[in-house]
């Protein structure tokens, strides 16, 4: 097992990180959002003066839910968060009032930061969740220009978090449709950049990122922003993918570092007729995970950008696990070797017995960046470590140097686009259906997402049903990626020899 480059600074907590960079480059810029942009000098202040609000309000060891979309105010505020002494939640602020029950009740936040546009939906379910610590944000700038004037004057370091204590709350769905809250301590955090930087080398104080990812995802604040932060460098954020405005800014900001995100988004800018009049000379990464990337999007990605593709592996448990180094070889379908400080090994799915190289089994993990569990969930945490080892849920083999690579999942989980959807979710919103008899919702491969989720639905005895009000009814209780694209209606959903629906059964029929 390797060690991470010992060259790379050491920090307690992420507060620590940016404290280093408001220290030493305090002019230099630090994000670009929407024609914004911030200075470390005023990222500091902004976070200082939020900070101060919080304070006010909650103890230390509070729990605050940050629901908000890509901004300049999102990263400000999880990083307000934890600098007041608190564990950061960032969340999907487009979540359906279905949704967003159960993961209030998970979380137990005590604050929640929220845009004041989605007042009107979020208002009567927050106050019906006991919530009494309650903070709108305006995204036109109003609300950061109080925070920048209320955190006039040097970052406050005083009440500075430490490395022991919870500091992010990654949410991800379950498999029981309930949701889990993924706990990350400070200091864990710290590790996961570093082994970062250490696969994708980066040069401090001269690199600019571009992000897409959202931020209430692993990705697209486990690496999006914490590592730009850590490279005291420059972030230029994407508020909603847009493949025009994406690549207007590799152009216009000379990116260096594109930290896309799964297969979907290159698909998209390679299928954009501006992507032949964008400079990348600049260009020296181009990340991608959350989905795997075909091997002919690698090719024509190098032939158009002249930047290879490298992908990696993580989950909401833990990230990185694998990356493919910047400074070796590249194999294809593999997603890289584990990052310094991280074992890997193949087991048998029933047995657990340890696997030969080649042999293919469920992957399991350990190393220092990993959660310690999930909130109030002794049952699932049991479950997810056996021995230390992180059972992962993914299924593959290592080859004899130690590459990954992965052929299914045994989890019942479909990615969406990089989002993960666990179908049962779905099937509880179907179930609810006043209509429905039964449901069975599933993934299907997609060129563009990698995968869809489509249903199969019995209806009651003398009930009809269309397609439109099917469709209608999932728009109003699903997010985006977790709708059906397709319904299939049946006389009778396939049984196993224990009465239960059979998906597999469906899958084969339907999709082969």
């Amino acid at each position: 097992m390797r060690s991470i480059n010992p060259d790379l600074p050491r920090y307690p907590t992420l507060i620590h990180v940016l404290a280093e960079a408001i220290h030493r480059v305090p002019e230099h810029d630090a994000l670009i959002c929407s024609g914004k942009t911030l200075s470390y000098l005023q990222l500091g202040q902004a976070v200082t003066g939020l900070a101060a609000q919080i304070r006010e309000e909650l103890a230390a060891d509070s729990r605050i839910m940050v629901m908000l979309s890509n901004s300049l105010e999102m990263e400000i505020a999880i990083f307000a968060s934890m600098a007041a002494q608190a564990q950061a939640i960032p969340a999907n602020p487009f979540l359906t009032e279905s949704e967003l029950r159960p993961v209030l009740k998970a979380a137990e936040a005590d604050m929640v930061i929220y845009d004041i546009r989605q007042g009107e939906k979020l208002l009567p379910l927050l106050r019906e969740a006991g919530l009494k610590h309650l903070l709108a944000v305006n995204l036109d700038g109003s609300t950061l220009s109080h925070w920048l004037d209320s955190g006039e004057g040097n970052f406050h370091t005083a009440l500075m978090p430490e490395p022991h204590k919870p500091g992010l709350m990654f949410l991800s769905g379950g498999t029981t449709g309930i949701p889990k809250c993924v706990n990350h301590l400070h200091g864990a955090l710290v590790t996961t950049v570093r082994q970062h930087v250490h696969m994708w080398p980066v040069d401090f104080e001269q690199e600019r990122f571009l992000s897409v990812a959202p931020m209430f995802h692993i990705w697209g604040f486990g690496y999006a922003v914490m590592v730009p932060t850590y490279a005291r460098s420059t972030l230029v954020i994407i508020p909603k993918y847009n493949p025009d405005e994406v690549l207007k800014s590799l152009h216009h900001h000379h990116i260096t570092i594109f930290a896309g995100g799964p297969a979907p988004i290159y698909m998209g800018l390679l299928d954009n007729p501006l992507i032949r009049h964008v400079d990348f000379s600049h260009l020296k990464y181009s990340l991608s995970g959350g989905a795997p990337c075909p091997e002919d999007l690698h090719i024509r990605w190098k032939e158009i950008t002249g930047c290879s593709l490298f992908e990696g592996w993580g989950m909401s448990e833990g990230a990185p696990l694998c990356l493919n180094p910047a400074e070796a070889k590249r194999k294809t379908g593999s997603v890289g070797i584990p990052v310094p400080e991280t074992e890997i090994r193949a087991v048998h799915v029933d047995t657990r017995s340890v696997l030969a190289v080649g042999e293919v089994g469920e992957i399991q993990v350990r190393g220092p960046q990993l959660t310690i569990g999930y909130r109030n969930n002794p049952e699932e945490t049991a479950m997810l470590y056996t021995d230390g080892w992180l059972n992962t849920g993914d299924v593959g083999y290592i080859d004899e140097e130690g590459y990954l690579f992965l052929v299914d999942r045994k989890k019942d989980m479909v990615i969406v686009g990089g989002y993960n959807v666990y179908p049962r979710e779905v099937d509880e919103v179907l179930f609810n259906h006043p209509k429905i008899a039964e449901a069975a919702a599933l993934g299907k491969p997609d060129k563009r997402l990698g995968e869809v989720i489509v249903a199969f639905v019995v209806l009651k005895p003398g009930a009809s049903m269309t397609e439109e009000e099917f469709f209608s009814y999932c728009n109003g209780k699903l997010v985006k990626y977790k709708r059906p694209v397709e319904v299939t209606f049946l006389d009778a959903l396939p049984r196993t020899g224990a009465n239960k629906i059979n998906k597999r059964a469906l899958k084969a029929t339907h999709y082969g």
